[in-house]
């Protein structure tokens, strides 16, 4: 990291690996580090990715650097794990309710990323929280996805065992599998429900609607009728 300012940080949740890049970038006198989180990570969160989370922020507040934090709600690309089964099913199974979350657009995440890391000065200590401009339900992307293939797209809600027991069967490890759905359960009772306008103030533009999202990835999902 030798000559390096500003440190981008995005990675899985995993302490080891994201202390020992902080402790490297301290070592090399790096001057800010911008991380992505999660808005809901507490030493005490029932979820164990948002625990590490919070660990690893705990860190790099003691590293001494300055830093900033952004906080993504869900993102709407992960809606490209749902194609193979939209494709063939002409739906998908989720465990999330009828829960609202504020999807953002990875694509407005790095902006908002690439905003604060050309020029951090002024945004050490904050956290900026990410999100599309409005609260979205998996019925509202079901809607969205038949309006854009011209063929009906549904939402199958399933519990959150269900969930689990179908992601372990298409080959996910059984850890990752339970903490998924338990995240999509918690979705379900409206922990995911929160905006914000932190993507237009450090961009200049509002964040990407969903409908403009499935506009612009509707062959991953389907053929157009």
């Amino acid at each position: 990291m030798a000559g390096v300012d500003t440190l981008l940080l995005i990675s899985p949740s995993v302490p080891a690996q994201e202390i020992a890049v902080i402790d490297s970038a301290a070592r090399h006198d790096v001057q800010h580090v911008v991380k992505i989180t999660n808005h809901k990570a507490t030493e005490d969160s029932p979820v164990g990715r948002r625990r590490d989370h919070a660990r690893i922020e705990a860190h790099l507040r003691a590293s001494g650097m300055a830093a900033t934090l952004l906080a993504p709600n869900l993102l709407m690309q992960n809606l490209f794990f749902l194609a193979p089964q939209i494709r063939q099913t002409h739906g998908f199974e989720m465990s999330a309710g009828n829960g609202r979350f504020g999807m953002v657009d990875s694509r407005d995440v790095s902006a908002a990323a690439a905003a604060v890391a050309a020029a951090p000065a002024g945004h050490e200590g904050r956290t900026y929280l990410l999100t599309g401009p409005e609260l979205v339900t998996y019925a509202d992307v079901a809607a969205e996805l038949t309006r854009a293939l011209g063929q009906e797209v549904e939402y199958r809600r399933v519990t959150p065992g269900q969930h689990r027991e179908r992601m372990v069967r298409a080959g996910l490890p059984e850890p990752v599998a339970a903490s998924n759905a338990q995240v999509f359960g918690l979705i379900a009772e409206g922990d995911a429900a929160w905006l914000s306008d932190d993507v237009a103030t450090l961009t200049g533009r509002a964040p990407r609607t969903l409908r403009t999202f499935v506009s612009d990835h509707v062959r991953c999902f389907g053929a157009t009728a």
